[in-house]
């Protein structure tokens, strides 16, 4: 890991000891999603070397985790070698989400506990970091895959409980698309890419999401039981 990466860590790990305020979630709500996680029977690795994220509730916070996972990876380097020209503000802003990133991945491997997939290996190798454009567009199509993400794979959550820390965390997401979205073009924080003609914003399937995510990982992930 370079050292530039290792001093963000530092800088987000401020912010990391409070997610779980930050979360709106209670120690004894995040206990029970830990207990509730001690079974290892929904973590696996395939033999081509993917990590499947299992079945159920546990399976679904794992593809939760696996997405939070590749966004605090892309924030971290974004802060850490700052694209050139980058103003004050737009640096305080990424900041702001490098942060939030980082304190979601982490509440996830904490409600998982021992069923929480690897951690995963990143894939930047498209992204032209020290370019605006390269490192906004990359912003964009993650901030979307996300929040279509946890939108299309809400409904197959069963525990009350995690459906109301997915509607938290997705609710932050929508923001950072809207905010990205808004950067790269004034006046697109809702545009019609991502909200429908219904005033909705649009969902994607666990397999579409996952074949998009696994462009910018090393590590593939699957879900085989979804």
């Amino acid at each position: 890991m370079k050292p530039e990466i290792n001093q963000s860590l530092g800088e987000a790990n401020m912010a990391r000891r409070s997610f779980l305020r930050y979360a709106g979630a209670s120690a004894a709500t995040v206990a029970v999603m830990g207990v509730a996680a001690s079974c290892k029977k929904d973590r696996g690795v395939t033999v081509d070397g993917t990590i499947d994220i299992g079945s159920g509730d546990i399976g679904i916070l794992n593809y939760a985790y696996a997405l939070e996972q590749l966004e605090a990876a892309f924030y971290l380097q974004v802060i850490a070698t700052p694209y050139s020209g980058i103003s004050s503000i737009e640096t305080s802003y990424l900041t702001d989400i490098r942060d939030h990133e980082v304190l979601h991945r982490d509440f996830f491997k904490a409600a998982l506990g021992t069923s929480a997939i690897i951690g995963l290996t990143t894939d930047f190798s498209s992204i032209n970091f020290s370019d605006r454009t390269s490192v906004l567009s990359a912003a964009k199509l993650l901030e979307d895959t996300g929040v279509t993400a946890y939108d299309g794979a809400g409904y197959l959550i069963k525990d009350a409980g995690y459906l109301t820390i997915a509607g938290k965390i997705v609710s932050v997401e929508a923001r950072h698309a809207a905010l990205i979205s808004n950067l790269l073009v004034a006046g697109s924080f809702a545009a019609s890419d991502q909200v429908d003609a219904n005033g909705l914003n649009k969902a994607a399937s666990i397999k579409d999401v996952l074949a998009g995510a696994n462009g910018f990982l090393k590590t593939k992930v699957s879900a085989s039981k979804f």
